[in-house]
């Protein structure tokens, strides 16, 4: 049974900063669990709205020891490497081994590491100054931050549902509006979508903002309207948010606002593609781990013929969930600089991360509701820790956008960009020839049909598109 860090090892031979990942690992080890053990029964955080004086302050009132959960990953370079130095594949090594661990850690992680990306990018230099800098501190107070897109209406429909209006201020704007589910709220600065006093309706008048927690006076920038009571993912603490004549600052260009969003998301959903195959690499290693000790009509459930089967076919799994989500990885590497308009890279790097996200949350799920059967009774008991696995899991297919959205993007990309075209012949070095051009022969009728008849039998197609890539692109792995 391999570690998290080995198992990255296995597939991608030596990594960069080695040392840096061994010592995340050993902190994990030694400290990380106990703290994440301890955030998780804490259960949901609680707001002080007002202190004694009854002035409005919102503090979000975290268990004993939070501070240290949240800021190891930051010390050691989650964000900090991707933007000082692009080396993404530290960035997202540290991921992986967070969420072996703790997938609602790397929450945080995620969206302080898209808000970085974007400051850097978009940010004029006198907010990379007073924001940037301190997202990038290495003691222990790195500054953190959130992506706040989801209005009541729902998230997958921007275009309709968000109401949020940026009025312009000087060199600034003021937002006035409300955000439904905003993790990690408690974060310093925030990067949200509104819509410029006068744009056009739709997706194409929506921009992207900066929002700092406090104004510049010191004052709070907005209000925490409450804590959200969730399933799991504790580490990460998800709000609502009103917004009252917020002071926020446009990056980038309003006209194509709407694609700074989705290089917000798209950024997201390869981490949560690699934070799901982490837990899918925890499942089964807690599967494996309990069969091998565990006697049942004579002999350990892990040498019978259908246990062994099953711990064999969820291995293959893995190593094929991991190729996918870290050719995400590789493409996000070198595309991750281009703005609007992109190259057929950037539309390569968009199907993959579709398909990547959408099956390695799916399968996420399911390692966990089997990791949780192998362990019988004893799976659904909280005093083990195995149940916590499926809580962690059921978010990961609904974060930045659910599943149906993920099918509905990848055909997307397809019908508008040809990227199916573009992923063949990606994958072309790796496929076997037949199957190669079996699917371009049905990718290729499939889009013949009406487009109604293709989005209702999306399910047909994406999935077990998905696995091929997947399976294909486990050639590109050390351990094949």
């Amino acid at each position: 049974m391999q570690t998290p860090l080995s198992q990255l090892e296995c597939w991608l031979g030596a990594l960069p900063a080695a040392e840096a990942l061994t010592a995340y690992q050993a902190w994990w080890e030694t400290t990380g669990r106990v703290l994440s053990e301890t955030v998780d029964r804490a259960g949901t955080p609680w707001l002080r709205q007002y202190n004694r004086f009854g002035e409005r302050v919102d503090e979000v009132i975290m268990p004993a020891g939070y501070s240290a959960l949240i800021q190891e990953g930051y010390k050691h370079g989650v964000v900090w490497r991707a933007i000082e130095e692009e080396d993404w594949e530290t960035s997202f090594a540290l991921g992986y081994i967070t969420s072996y661990y703790d997938p609602g850690v790397y929450c945080p992680h995620t969206v302080s590491l898209a808000t970085a990306v974007m400051l850097r990018k978009y940010g004029t230099p006198e907010l990379q100054a007073r924001y940037l800098v301190p997202m990038l501190r290495r003691d222990g107070t790195a500054w953190q931050g959130a992506t706040w897109m989801t209005e009541i209406g729902g998230g997958s429909d921007l275009g309709t549902y968000v109401q949020t209006v940026a009025t312009p201020e000087g060199n600034a704007y003021r937002l006035t509006g409300s955000k439904y589910f905003c993790s990690n709220v408690n974060a310093e600065v925030a990067v949200v979508a509104a819509r410029p006093e006068g744009a056009p309706a739709g997706v194409r008048g929506l921009a992207l903002f900066l929002l700092p927690r406090y104004r510049e006076d010191g004052c709070l920038n907005y209000f925490i309207r409450r804590i959200k009571d969730k399933i799991g993912t504790r580490a990460v603490v998800t709000g609502e948010v009103d917004l009252h004549e917020s002071q926020a600052y446009l990056l980038g260009s309003a006209e194509v606002g709407i694609y700074l969003i989705l290089e917000v998301l798209n950024l997201s959903r390869v981490a949560n593609s690699v934070g799901s195959v982490a837990l899918i690499q925890r499942a089964v290693d807690e599967a494996e781990s309990f069969a091998q000790q565990r006697i049942a009509f004579g002999k350990p459930l892990a040498q019978q013929p259908l246990m062994r089967a099953q711990i064999a076919r969820w291995r293959e799994t893995l190593g094929a969930a991991f190729a996918l989500a870290w050719e995400a990885v590789r493409l996000l590497r070198s595309v991750w600089a281009q703005t609007p308009p992109y190259s057929p890279t950037y539309h390569l790097f968009r199907l993959i991360t579709h398909l990547a996200k959408y099956w390695t949350a799916e399968q996420a799920v399911q390692a966990a509701k089997w990791c949780m059967e192998v362990h019988g009774g004893a799976g659904v008991l909280a005093e083990y820790g195995v149940e916590r696995l499926l809580r962690e899991a059921m978010v990961l297919p609904i974060w930045e956008g659910g599943s149906h959205r993920q099918m509905l993007d990848a055909l997307e990309v397809m019908q508008r960009r040809q990227a199916h075209q573009l992923l063949l012949e990606h994958l072309q070095p790796y496929a076997e020839p037949t199957e190669l051009q079996h699917w371009r022969e049905r990718i290729d009728a499939y889009l013949k049909q009406p487009p109604e008849a293709q989005e209702e039998a999306l399910e047909t197609l994406i999935p077990p598109l998905a696995a091929w890539v997947g399976n294909t692109l486990r050639a590109t792995l050390r351990a094949g």
